[in-house]
């Protein structure tokens, strides 16, 4: 009787064994405890934003215009362990950067030594420029020597740039682009264009208040 309740305990825990085996098997295979978005989206389903995707800002040229220099002093106050912005500053572990709106990439401050990708970049730190390089140093130049990782900010941006013109001038800011026209003032103008429409009830009153010829010589005869 022994013997025959340990064989069957010692096939009913082997059996579970193994289940537990090919499931943990079966999940690291597939990786079913680890739901992932597919590589190709089947259709686009209304109100699901592609991964990655980003909803688009203002246009630097408005944040610019609307932007705030002593803001962007603030900010700029973490760069001032690595440059100088003042006129005649010195070089530091990054270049003087006095002036720099417009100037030519990696070749404004005389006697620093810039990085090979930077000085061969190419170009003007024209405000698009700025606002690239601002955003990810490595991304706008890749063997840069500048370890900041970048303003993420738009805003932020758009305000240290004021700052760096308010710094030695700079080309004119951009102009803002045009707002569009709402849709509804556009319906406005339609009907305006198509004028007031006829409205048929007076006339007709008229019609049907006036006598009838015909009518009113059988009223005559008959009287």
């Amino acid at each position: 009787m022994n013997d025959n309740f340990n064989t069957i305990a010692g096939w009913t825990l082997f059996a579970g064994i193994v289940a537990l085996g090919a499931s943990i098997g079966s999940g690291l295979y597939f990786q079913a405890d680890k739901p992932h978005r597919p590589h190709e989206m089947g259709f686009p389903i209304e109100g699901v934003a592609e991964e990655g995707a980003a909803a688009e800002g203002p246009a630097l040229a408005t944040l610019l215009a609307s932007g705030d220099a002593a803001k962007g002093q603030a900010i700029f106050a973490k760069c001032t362990a690595c440059h100088s912005i003042e006129q005649g500053g010195a070089n530091g572990i990054g270049p003087n950067l006095y002036a720099i709106v417009g100037k030519p990439i990696g070749k404004h401050a005389a006697g620093f030594a810039y990085s090979g990708d930077l000085a061969g970049h190419g170009g003007d730190w024209s405000y698009e420029n700025l606002d690239a390089w601002l955003k990810g140093p490595k991304a706008f130049a890749a063997g840069t020597k500048m370890t900041f990782a970048g303003l993420g900010s738009a805003e932020d941006r758009a305000n240290v740039i004021l700052y760096l013109m308010q710094n030695g001038g700079g080309p004119p800011l951009p102009p803002p682009p045009a707002a569009e026209p709402a849709a509804d003032a556009a319906a406005a103008a339609g009907d305006a264009a198509a004028g007031p429409a006829t409205e048929p009830g007076a006339d007709a009153a008229g019609a049907a208040a006036a006598p009838q010829p015909a009518a009113a010589a059988n009223a005559a005869t008959a009287n």
